[in-house]
């Protein structure tokens, strides 16, 4: 079980999945047309024809993006696969010549033991003028902020 990029038809379940943590208030809600619409953002991890996890990398601006709805099915936890989402997007973003990565959050300690480093949230304003504002929880948002910062990619 590793990490791929997500097919159309792995939406519904990634929609389930996303909001039955967010029914619970660990993440915030994504919309079908949201994941659609995003889809190429998108790894899964699947187990058969199951999907088990899912996160996205979303670029925000020309040096910055966004770890996005990393949700694990509940009964895979603390088996890395989180981790492993995190590790292909962080490649990603590397590959892109993106060099910071962050991600608000409601669990932070994961992202912490995944080497990011809390923020204030005022130091990412191309997220917080970009999308926050329409967040139903905006200006009054308690998720937590943090970056990663990558290396530059070598121009060999």
């Amino acid at each position: 079980m590793k990490p791929e990029k997500a097919r159309v038809s792995d939406v519904p379940q990634m929609h389930k999945l996303i909001n039955s943590f967010a029914d619970k208030g660990e993440m915030l809600a994504r919309s079908l047309s949201e994941i659609y619409e995003n889809i190429r953002d998108y790894f899964v991890v699947r187990q058969g024809e199951w999907v088990i996890a899912c996160g996205a990398l979303h670029v925000s601006w020309s040096d910055l993006a966004e770890i996005k709805s990393l949700a694990v099915v509940e009964d895979y936890q603390k088996q890395s696969i989180g981790d492993q989402i995190v590790e292909v997007c962080l490649k990603e973003a590397k590959e892109l010549g993106i060099s910071t990565v962050f991600c608000l959050t409601y669990k932070p300690a994961f992202f912490e033991k995944c080497g990011f480093s809390q923020v204030d949230k005022m130091e990412l304003p191309q997220k917080v003028w970009g999308e926050c504002y329409r967040c139903p929880k905006f200006p009054d948002c308690d998720e937590v902020a943090l970056i990663y910062h990558l290396e530059a990619p070598s121009k060999e």
